[in-house]
Formats: structure tokens, sequence, C-alpha cells
């Protein structure tokens, strides 16, 4: 079935408390996204992010980022009042995320509501069902506030290492703390859920995005050292990354801990199929980024500045997948086959089953025929004409070197069309592709330049930033993208 989509982050929708994602904004935006004739909203990560706020360095692979909780919903619910949350400065620009003035706000807020709080039936059957992971991640991240926020390696040995005793002192020593973390949680869960709900019975469907690795700096890590490649005091042996490319002439140094592939393999990948399962609950299709990582994974090693000294080894390949098969049947999942792919992971994908991905803005390299031309595609893709960590379309345009912006002219007969018109252009010929699914980021409907990106790989400071201001998206704008998607059989 022939389908389209939006890429926003959670993080771009429009707020009056610095961030609120499952707001009354939310709800319009899936409204909107109903009149436009999309059936997918592609999203990224949820979960708690720290130095950098990026959403694939989370202190969790199981939490909910307490940013995102809803504070009008708190008020309504008679935890907060509306001045409370209204003398709280979240910043001044309403077109980008200030995720200083969100940190040191939103938690003061967040506890106010916490003691104000009853537990019920419903938040004690929360807590018994994400016991699994709620004990640990309400421990690590009670522990690691009452530390300064330091990251586990640094703790003192007994807790660093999980000795009983110690664990045990600090649970009775820190409860409260661990009794907010949980109320957080389930307001989270709560709230999207709700939010998730109300796009479901509108026909449109999550597209959730699971990183493949975790934070080091993570309660998964500091909970389950046996799963990572870590020597006897915890520490990585090696890291992960990307190698030297078009993005990094040195390289991605992510930092990741890696997996021992051999112990994953020896549980039937029983963390794993938790993990997904999880995310299943969450979204309704999953995309599984860096996939050619189960395929081969790149190791730096661990102290190394840069990422240029990485070696490929092999990883789970197709074994995980038939795992997950057999336990989760037929699940939704877009693997996310960008950059070099060797046959070897080609191979992989295909045997999967799973579509892959195309970026227009691969397409058009001068210097070589590209399989992201859209004449090549298969009909098992996801066409997009961007991702988060490209540039806008209208930014991109910009940057564009003269040997392949003529061959973009050439492929789309476009050469009159002034520039800040393209991004149309570009999003016909991905939704008129063959692709089963196209998604297209909101900001390339916008025609937004590169002040309305998102990341920018191996950097830090400007990115997971920007966001809608009301009114940005318009009836007309809707119009056009829902005759574009009838025109093309996406409807």
């Amino acid at each position: 079935m022939r389908a389209s989509g939006i890429l926003l982050p959670v993080t771009s929708l429009p707020s009056p408390y610095g961030i609120g994602c499952f707001s009354k904004e939310a709800y319009e935006f899936v409204d909107q996204l109903e009149k436009g004739g999309e059936k997918y909203w592609q999203i990224l990560p949820l979960g708690p992010t720290g130095y950098g706020d990026s959403p694939y360095q989370s202190f969790s692979t199981y939490a909910g980022n307490p940013y995102f909780i809803d504070l009008e919903t708190l008020i309504e619910e008679g935890l907060l009042t509306k001045e409370e949350c209204d003398s709280v400065d979240f910043g001044s620009n309403p077109a980008y995320v200030d995720y200083e003035k969100i940190y040191m706000g939103r938690f003061e807020l967040l506890e106010k509501a916490f003691h104000r709080f009853v537990p019920d039936q419903a938040y004690e059957t929360f807590v018994e069902k994400n016991k699994k992971w709620l004990e640990d991640y309400s421990l690590y991240m009670a522990i690691k506030n009452s530390l300064g926020g330091i990251a586990w390696s640094e703790w003192e040995a007994p807790l660093k290492t999980r000795q009983e005793a110690a664990l045990e002192e600090k649970r009775v020593e820190l409860k409260e703390q661990m009794d907010f973390i949980c109320f957080q949680q389930y307001e989270f869960a709560k709230q999207w859920e709700k939010l998730k709900q109300y796009a479901n019975e509108k026909d449109i469907q999550i597209i959730g995005d699971i990183p493949i690795y975790v934070a080091f700096d993570s309660a998964d890590a500091w909970a389950n050292p046996e799963l990572f490649q870590f020597d006897e005091n915890s520490t990585p042996l090696a890291v992960a990354g990307c190698p030297p490319d078009a993005f990094a002439a040195t390289g991605q140094l992510w930092g990741n801990p890696l997996y021992r592939w051999d112990y994953h393999a020896q549980t039937g990948y029983v963390w794993w199929i938790s993990r997904l399962r999880h995310c299943f609950t969450l979204y309704d299709v999953v995309r599984v980024d860096h996939f050619r990582g189960f395929d081969e994974y790149y190791a730096i090693p661990y102290g190394d500045k840069t990422a240029e000294n990485g070696v490929w080894k092999k990883g789970p390949g197709i074994d995980l997948f038939h795992t997950v098969k057999k336990e989760l049947g037929d699940a939704n999942i877009i693997a996310e086959d960008l950059g070099y792919l060797t046959e070897s992971v080609m191979k992989l994908v295909e045997d999967t089953g799973y579509p892959g991905m195309k970026v227009l803005q691969f397409a058009f390299d001068s210097r070589e025929e590209s399989n992201y031309l859209p004449h090549n595609y298969p009909h098992n893709c996801v066409v997009y004409t961007g991702t988060h960590d490209n540039n806008t379309v209208r930014g991109w345009l910009d940057d564009m070197c003269e040997e392949d912006n003529a061959l973009a002219e050439d492929y789309m007969n476009n050469a009159d069309t002034p520039k800040d018109e393209r991004p149309w252009e570009f999003i016909r010929l991905a939704l008129g592709s063959v692709a089963d699914l196209a998604v297209i980021p909101l900001q390339d409907y916008l025609c937004l330049g590169t002040e309305a990106r998102i990341n920018l790989p191996s950097t830090l400071g400007n990115n997971w930033k920007w966001r809608l201001v009301p009114g940005q998206v318009t009836d007309e704008m809707l119009e056009k993208m829902c005759h574009l998607n009838k025109l093309f059989g996406r409807l």
C-alpha cells in the first residue's frame, strides 16, 4: 500500500513551556497530518537525554524523557498551577529549544507535581509492569543525581560494580528520589499512550526510532555489563562510531559501548527481544538506526580522539532477525541502511525483508551513478528527501557544487525553477517514486533553509533545537500536501 508521512521530532512541536511534546499542539499536529493526507508520523528516540541533548545518547533505552511531559496536563490534573508554570523561564525564542533553561526549570515543577500526586492503582500497575527496567533506571538516576550527575564509571567501586550491600543502602537513602523518577516515567507513559491512541484513531501510525547502541553513561550499560565489550573494571575495550565519510573527515566517534554478540547469541538475544518488544508498545513501526552494524560493526580503540583507527568486525547477521521473527512475528521494521554498503549488508537487508531507506540528497553525485536516484528504487523501500542528519533541501541546494546542481537540474528538468521553490519539486519526486512509503521532513514542505536543520553529525551546541512556531503550518500548505498524496496514489 502506497502511503506517505512526515518526519518531525516531538521536540520540534511548538510549546509555551519549553518543550510540550504531548501538549494540545501535538494533537493539533496530528489533525494537520490527517488533513494533509499523511498516514505516518516519524519521530526520533524518546529517551531521556544528557550532555549534548542527543536523542541517540540516552540514559535509558526503556525510559521516556521527562522534558516531554506536558505541564498543561499536570495543571488540569491539579498537580500544578498555571501561575507556577508561567513563572519559569523556558527561553525567549519560540523557534528554538533552550535546553539549559528547560533543565534548570522543569524538574523543580515536576517535583512540586510529584509531592501533590497520590499514587493510585493505575500507578501501582505501571510500576509493577515495568519493574524489570524501572527499578534499575530509577536507582541509577537517583545515584547519578545525588553525585552531581557524574557518569557511573566515576562512582565508587561498590556502586560502579553493583555490590548488593551498597545498592541496598542507596535504595533506602534515595527512596524518595527513586519514587520521583518513577512518577516521571508514569506521567510520560500515560501522556504518550494517549497521544499515540489519538493518532491511531485517525489512521496515522507512529514510526519510532531505535538506536542500535545504548549510551555508555546509561542504566543499560551499568545494570548489564555482561552485554558489552567491557574489561573486568567495566572499562570499554572499544567503542562505536563510523569511519571517515562525507559527513566527517575523521569519522564519527560516537563512544557507545559495543555488544558482546557471542553472549547475546548464547542467551537467545533475550535482551534485544525485550528491547524491541518494548519499542512496539511505544510505536507502530520501528526504524532501526545504523542497520549495517548488525552485519559488521566499526570498533574504535577506547581512548582514541577520532574514529580513524577503527576496524570492521562481524555482527550477529541474520541469526538475530530469525529470532526476532520467531519471537515477535512479522515486525514492522525499517532498516536504516544508509552509507557505504557491502554486498553482505545488502544481502542481510534483503534476507530480513525489511524496507531500506533511500535519500534524495544522496542521489545527485555527478561523479557516479547512484542507487538513490528514483529510477533505481525497488517498491520495498522508504524514500526521504532528507533525514534528521541532513540539511534541509533548501539548505542543501545552497551548498551544492555546480556539477551536482547541473545533474539535479537535468534529471528534474527544473533549471528555470527558483531555488526557494525547488523543495516542492523534490517532494514531488519522492511522492511520485515507486517506493511504498515516502517520508518528508516538515521543514522541506515549509521550504526552510539551514536554520531549520535538526542535526549536523559530529558537532555539539546547535543540534536538536529547531521547532515550529504557531501558525507556521497553513491550511493552504496542507491542501497542497493532500493534493500531491492523492495525485501520486498515497491517500
